[in-house]
């Protein structure tokens, strides 16, 4: 693994996703993308007497599902890189704590797939593990209890709100040929475009996935044409507006290469207001629809931008604006 540029790893050796596991909840099964998924709940709670804890059966059947379809046991991984939207990432604590793996916490809001994702690529590219499972998840009602409203309160929300998205997905990633294989990754900086909404996350998190886009490109010196996709991770309706057009005056016509997570996941007679949101938005949509476009053959390879909010309802009551965050791996189709 060489740095290349300011903010990019090229990866050396060849780092393969060995596998994934999603799975969602009932309003993720409705969806447009529902056959995508690996296992659907279709109640919210899955089974489990809360939403923290439905939550956390998200995250750990996605692992179980991962690890099933990889036909891999438990004590083959080094490491586990996960986190979540709770405080203190309870879900990946918890879930560490019931699965025994060495365990790295990490927290980017909703940008959280893919900073578990490159960490895992640069253990395992610097040999410092030979497979390291990453996760994260993120559930409608938990997300809602902590960030808004309670959800018992039926406060009306804005056109401009997202939706959390109910879900878990895993990913392994090792040195195991596989169909989808690492490339390259831009870890993102913490960006303040001033606004202080947060019932309009996409607007917030667009300057930072403006801001990583054009530094991998300039870092590796490539342009849009580099890839099939570019895939933002949950800016929704609003944000994904904003982001184009500011890639437009750094000189960046995306045009239908563009994709926004949050967009793809609901119909629009959902009800999901501005889209889906949430550190599972990205983590299914990719690991489940995106990846199966690969196997097809229709995608030879994509830049995955996973965006994250980095607020809390303290620093909003403190009238503070919402700083954002994103990180980006770069992923390519390998022929089997």
């Amino acid at each position: 693994m060489k740095l290349t540029g300011k903010q990019t790893w090229l990866f050396e050796n060849d780092i393969y996703i060995e596998e994934t596991g999603t799975v969602v909840g009932p309003k993720e099964g409705e969806g447009p993308l529902r056959h995508q998924f690996d296992r659907t709940y279709e109640d919210l709670y899955c089974e489990q007497p809360s939403w923290e804890l439905a939550e956390r059966q998200l995250m750990k059947e996605a692992i179980e599902v991962c690890l099933e379809k990889a036909n891999v046991r438990k004590e083959a991984i080094d490491f586990f890189v996960a986190g979540d939207l709770l405080n203190q990432n309870v879900t990946a604590n918890y879930v560490a704590r019931e699965m025994g793996f060495p365990f790295l916490g990490v927290f980017g809001a909703c940008s959280t797939v893919m900073e578990a994702l490159l960490i895992g690529a640069m253990l395992i590219d610097g040999q410092f593990a030979r497979r390291v499972l990453t996760a994260t998840s993120s559930h409608y009602g938990a997300a809602e209890r902590q960030f808004r409203f309670p959800t018992t309160l039926g406060v009306q929300k804005a056109n401009s709100t997202a939706w959390t998205v109910t879900g878990g997905a895993a990913a392994l990633v090792s040195k195991q040929p596989s169909p989808f294989r690492i490339r390259a990754a831009t870890a993102g900086k913490v960006i303040d475009g001033g606004s202080d909404n947060p019932l309009n996350m996409g607007t917030a998190m667009a300057p930072a996935a403006v801001d990583t886009i054009r530094q991998h490109f300039f870092d590796l010196q490539l342009d849009e044409r580099a890839y099939d996709l570019i895939v933002t991770g949950d800016l929704g309706k609003v944000g994904s507006i904003i982001a184009k057009q500011m890639l437009k005056e750094e000189g960046l016509e995306v045009g239908e290469r563009y994709r926004d997570c949050g967009v793809m996941i609901y119909h629009s007679e959902q009800n999901a207001f501005a889209g889906g949101s949430g550190c599972a938005c990205c983590a299914v949509v990719t690991y489940g629809h995106l990846f199966n476009e690969m196997k097809r053959g229709k995608v030879k390879n994509m830049l995955i931008v996973a965006t994250g909010a980095l607020f809390s309802p303290t620093m909003i009551k403190q009238k503070q604006t919402i700083p954002s965050i994103a990180h980006a791996v770069a992923i390519e189709a390998v022929s089997r």
